[in-house]
């Protein structure tokens, strides 16, 4: 079975706001993106894109991936304007087109965007990792950033769906044959 890593809006502007280990996070996800090409995998990096002159306007600073991400050239790009990665764009496209049977879901914010679309994952049936040390988000006025996320492992490893809930690991610990 092939698998894609989605890196899910590692931004710039979205990163204008402190976020829960942003370098730790981006080390992480360069890492796991050179495992998933060299096992023949592909890589797609979702950008969140708004209307023009705010901060996701893709002429604006805030729409670039941050500096420190490595995006290769046999990478694919995919436009979204909603929190699921899946809805009005070609990502479902891009994936059948690679034959592609497994998700490793990455990116910013656990509590939006990569929540929606892990969702969006599971109930189209796609075999969903979750690498709990490859997502991030920031501390909201009711909770922190860590629990957020803690909150959000616990629901993603229960979560019903046709092929069961997601698999959560560590980055290094996921697992491509």
């Amino acid at each position: 079975m092939r698998t894609a890593l989605i890196v899910i809006d590692m931004q710039q502007g979205l990163f204008a706001t402190p976020k829960h280990d942003p370098a730790g996070t981006v080390a992480r996800i360069n890492g796991l993106a050179d495992r998933v090409r060299a096992a023949d995998g592909i890589v797609i990096w979702v950008q969140h894109e708004g209307p023009e002159g705010g901060a996701f306007d893709p002429n604006e600073p805030g729409w670039r991936l941050l500096p420190d991400l490595r995006p290769q050239d046999v990478d694919q790009f995919v436009r979204k304007t909603s929190c699921d990665a899946f809805l009005d764009t070609d990502l479902a496209n891009k994936l059948a087109a690679a034959n592609i049977g497994r998700l490793i879901i990455t990116g910013c914010a656990t509590d939006y965007c990569v929540d929606t679309t892990i969702r969006s994952a599971l109930a189209r049936r796609f075999q969903t990792i979750v690498p709990i040390d490859g997502h991030t988000t920031s501390d909201r006025p009711h909770l922190p950033a860590q629990k957020v996320m803690e909150h959000h492992h616990a629901i993603w490893s229960d979560f019903l769906s046709p092929v069961g809930p997601a698999i959560l690991t560590r980055c290094d610990d996921v697992s491509l044959g």
